[in-house]
């Protein structure tokens, strides 16, 4: 089993790639503390060749995306020749519209899910559903989470879970990890703390409460390829400056990047 990779999830520093110079700048500084790898997300709206050429040019390997759900439907010829132009085989949702969140939403997306899925297995490439909080509200006796990796087809939905998030609904990062072993190539790699007000907060990896040599252990067993790196809000702090920390304290569990 080949080792897991860490990467950058742009979305971190979403406010200095909104620019193509910005990017630019912005994977050139993410080299430099020593990521290889970034899942590009968040950036500004910009022709994918020249989003290709940055990445040739600073050297960063696009390993996963995020993309609306709308436009895999409505648009997934083009959503295939663009990954084949960054060389990325793992495509990915950040969430579904809000309603989707139900029983009839849920048996919707599995609905419109296959002819996308096939497509998109037919160039060498699987699909990954990144998951938030309120994916664990209950439905029925079950969550809407574990329905919807219960009724879909492995072949058709992979797993790109957010430990900050599964933490956030009442989960237990290592054990959903655990449980959809096999089937996840993407995992966000992301800490919980807590303030003061008793407010939770996000956090460098390392520096909040979260069992990661537990996690990172659930996700080396469970055949993650790509764990992404991610910090929603960094409080004031340089976004680059806070994905520093995260590499140096993943680099001293022993993560590979």
């Amino acid at each position: 089993m080949a080792k897991m990779k860490v990467g950058a999830q742009l979305y971190t520093c979403r406010r200095t790639c909104q620019t193509i110079e910005g990017l630019a700048d912005t994977l050139r500084k993410l080299k430099k503390i020593g990521y290889n790898y970034v899942q590009i997300s968040g950036i500004g709206a910009f022709d994918p060749k020249q989003v290709a050429q940055v990445l040739a040019d600073e050297g960063l390997q696009c390993c996963c995306t995020h993309m609306a759900w709308d436009r895999f439907m409505k648009n997934t010829a083009e959503v295939i020749e663009i990954h084949q132009l960054w060389k990325c085989k793992h495509p990915a949702i950040g969430g579904l519209p809000g309603e989707y969140y139900s029983e009839a939403g849920l048996k919707r997306f599995l609905s419109e899910l296959p002819p996308v899925a096939e497509k998109l297995l037919a160039a060498g490439m699987d699909f990954s559903y990144h998951n938030h909080n309120h994916e664990l509200a209950k439905l029925g006796a079950t969550t809407w989470l574990d329905a919807l990796y219960a009724k879909s087809d492995p072949r058709h939905l992979k797993a790109e879970l957010d430990t900050y998030w599964i933490q956030a609904g009442g989960g237990d990062p290592a054990e959903w990890i655990a449980r959809l072993a096999g089937r996840e190539p993407l995992l966000h790699l992301k800490d919980m703390t807590v303030n003061k007000e008793r407010k939770p907060e996000f956090a460098e990896i390392g520096e909040g409460n979260l069992n990661w040599p537990r996690i990172l252990k659930a996700a080396e067993s469970a055949g993650v390829e790509f764990a992404l790196v991610e910090q929603d809000e960094t409080y004031g702090r340089d976004p680059l400056d806070c994905l520093a920390v995260s590499y140096r304290n993943l680099k001293a569990m022993g993560a590979a990047f």
